[in-house]
């Protein structure tokens, strides 16, 4: 159970590779100090920042950005290092706030590499300080621990460095708000290519990197949506958009394994993920003929590794991700750099007073202007070599793909068929970038869920700078909901998921027509205070119940008759109908309910729960947020995109959807 600190409050740490996710709602610095047992800094080198965001053991994001995720490994630290401390602060010399007190309180959170969160911390309480030491994780007589610290500085870096005892404080300062300026942090590695200009896919070992969030890729690192859209994200992690989600084989592979091997003390952060296996699967079956020398390889749907074809499509999907990824960064970067030479070119001409004026000065200036147009087109034309090949991976892939991974309009349900295993991951909508609309990847969370979903239905922009309508966003919420319900309902095996739905005014009567008409439904919706109260109390219940019999061993000690299938609770139109107990039994829901088989989707705006303040905070947090229209919210900090959103909704006009409910509800009869 997570445990949430107080200021100077500290928590045993039991895992040497961590994450810690920072959360601010406004575009932020991240970075980490390393000290001594004495609290002393030893010099520029033990701080890790966007402009050198990499030291043994410690890896921090390489840009100013909303969220954050931050990777220690605790084994792999120099003997020397006591104490690890985590620093925040406002960019300078950028639009946007000056000091925290104008932001939401600053959230940073200790997990693991499977998402699951250790310890967090919300840092209140902060006015005119622009610079924090969020909190520090420290050594103690051979153990680690963390410690919530939420100092802050009025003075920004410069002061906050200081007081750690750097004597280059103001130096390394101006440096790290130098490179947040120029957008170095921001500078990906182009992804490595063949001599055919292919673009290069593992294959060897799981094409994996995000719910994505997400994750998110990182180039040669995992993707963490956080509101990661695959994150698992999540967090999402942001995250980045994929999030903590990878490709865990558990059954899938005889000798699959769950986590990689520890690195050798002092040596780099393995950013593999967690749950990628470390021993190599069969590869795909030659499908294709070789490419012929200068021509790309024609995509196949499964090329990649995997023990079924449901696995080597997962991780090709992964593949897309990563490489649209890697090519958007490579692209921005160069972009980047283009633009920052071209600067420098024309500093030097109006530098030299000789050749302000004159021909000399107008035809370094064009000099400059070709050059950077030249560097542009190159980086175009990578850009274009790369969305194109994927576009036609895509238009491969998307046809190939099962009923848990494809959309709704897809001829797979046509042929759809109750499945007697669960599938290994789960499709909630598509991503995209706004450099490439034409390329669409889907997003995929692994099944089980391991967070609940958060369907907003507060007043959205769309992505041309419209407004939807609030209604229009509320029917749409409940539409996406049902959606998501019944894709779940559709991909387990017959009697083993339960929906249960809490519509205390009745306001998504319309949109849960396909639910109810078809039967597939635990019980009618509940309405009224004395619906939720009822619905929240058997789901609580159900909740310890399970809880006690796993702790004490005994997980078939179970009261006869008790119903073991998963369970999700869709909540409409929150917080009507809902007291302050109700409300804490949602809150015990969503932390405790997903590791025992009970699931939360929430369809809400957060506005209008506004009156709980931040009792609600952690609830949103806990919840990966999706968006009834597309929308740009999944954040991913490792490369420096913002991943549109787009949900998975039924064609208009479709049956498909009741035609599913209706095999669902039929299986269910029949194994009645």
């Amino acid at each position: 159970m997570t445990a949430e600190l107080v200021r100077g409050q500290n928590h045993p740490l039991s895992q040497a590779r961590l994450e810690i996710r920072v959360s601010a709602g406004k575009p932020i610095v991240a970075g980490a100090a390393l000290s001594d047992e004495h609290g002393k800094i030893h010099g520029v080198e033990w701080v890790a920042h966007p402009g050198a965001p990499t030291l043994p053991g410690l890896e921090v994001s390489r840009q100013a950005a909303a969220d954050h995720r931050l990777a220690v490994d605790l084994g792999a630290m120099p003997e020397a290092v006591h104490r690890i401390s985590v620093l925040l602060a406002l960019p300078t010399g950028v639009a946007g706030p000056v000091r925290f007190g104008g932001l939401a309180a600053p959230f940073v959170a200790v997990t693991g590499l499977d998402g699951s969160e250790v310890a967090s911390y919300t840092i209140t309480g902060l006015e005119a300080e622009s610079a924090v030491v969020a909190l520090e994780l420290y050594r103690r007589q051979g153990a680690w621990k963390v410690r919530a610290v939420g100092q802050g500085y009025a003075g920004g870096l410069a002061e906050l460095l200081a007081d750690q005892g750097m004597p280059e404080a103001h130096t390394l300062a101006g440096s790290i708000n130098e490179a947040v300026a120029q957008g170095l942090a921001r500078s990906v590695p182009a992804p490595p290519r063949t001599a055919d200009s292919d673009r290069t896919r593992q294959t060897a070992t799981p094409a994996l990197g995000p719910d994505q969030g997400g994750t998110a890729p990182q180039g040669a690192e995992p993707p963490q949506p956080p509101t990661s859209p695959y994150g698992a994200q999540t967090s999402g992690q942001p995250t980045s958009p994929y999030g903590a989600q990878g490709a865990q084989q558990g059954s899938t592979g005889p000798s699959a394994a769950t986590q990689p091997s520890a690195p050798a003390a002092g040596g780099p952060v393995d950013y593999s993920h967690p749950r990628r296996q470390t021993t190599a699967p069969p590869p795909p079956p030659p499908t294709a003929p070789p490419a012929q020398p200068g021509q790309p390889q024609q995509p196949v749907a499964g090329d990649a590794t995997g023990w079924s074809m449901d696995e080597r499509l997962y991780n090709q999907v992964w593949g897309m991700f990563e490489d649209l990824a890697r090519s958007m960064a490579a692209y921005r970067s160069a972009v980047d750099f283009a633009e920052s030479r071209m600067e420098k070119e024309l500093d030097q001409v109006l530098s030299d007073p000789r050749s302000r004026i004159g021909g000399q000065g107008d035809a370094a200036r064009e000099a400059a202007r070709a050059k950077h147009a030249q560097l542009v087109d190159q980086a175009q034309a990578a850009l274009d070599r790369d969305l194109s090949q994927l576009a036609a991976e895509a238009d491969v892939v998307e046809p190939a793909l099962p009923p848990a991974y494809a959309r709704w309009d897809n001829p797979v349900w046509h042929g759809y068929r109750v499945p007697m295993e669960i599938p290994m991951a789960l499709r909630l909508g598509d991503l995209h970038l706004p450099e490439a609309p034409q390329v669409s990847i889907p997003m995929l969370v692994r099944l089980p869920l391991e967070r609940g979903l958060w369907v907003d239905s507060g007043r959205a922009g769309t992505i041309d700078g419209s407004y939807t309508d609030s209604h229009e966003v509320k029917r749409l919420a409940m539409d996406t909901a049902v959606a998501v319900a019944a894709r779940l309902l559709a991909v387990y095996p017959a009697r083993e998921f339960t929906v249960h739905v809490i519509d205390p005014a009745g306001s998504g009567g319309q949109a849960l027509v396909p639910l109810v008409q078809s039967g597939v439904l635990a019980a009618p919706p509940a309405v009224g205070a004395a619906g939720v109260t009822d619905v929240l109390a058997r789901l609580t219940q159900r909740v310890d119940l399970v809880q006690m019999a796993v702790r004490g061993g005994a997980p078939d000690a179970l009261p006869p008759g008790f119903d073991t299938a998963e369970q999700l609770l869709i909540v409409n139109d929150f917080p009507h109908g809902f007291d302050d107990r109700a409300v804490t039994q949602l809150r015990y829901l969503a932390d405790e309910g997903p590791a025992v088989g009970v699931h939360l989707m929430m369809v809400a705006d957060r506005e209008e729960a506004s009156g709980y303040g931040p009792l609600l905070d952690p609830l949103w947090r806990s919840l990966m947020r999706l968006t009834p229209v597309p929308d740009d919210h999944l954040a991913d900090p490792w490369v420096g995109h913002a991943w549109t959103y787009e949900p998975s909704l039924v064609p208009a006009g479709s049956q498909v959807l009741q035609q599913v409910l209706q095999q669902v509800a039929t299986a269910r009869t029949k194994h009645t």
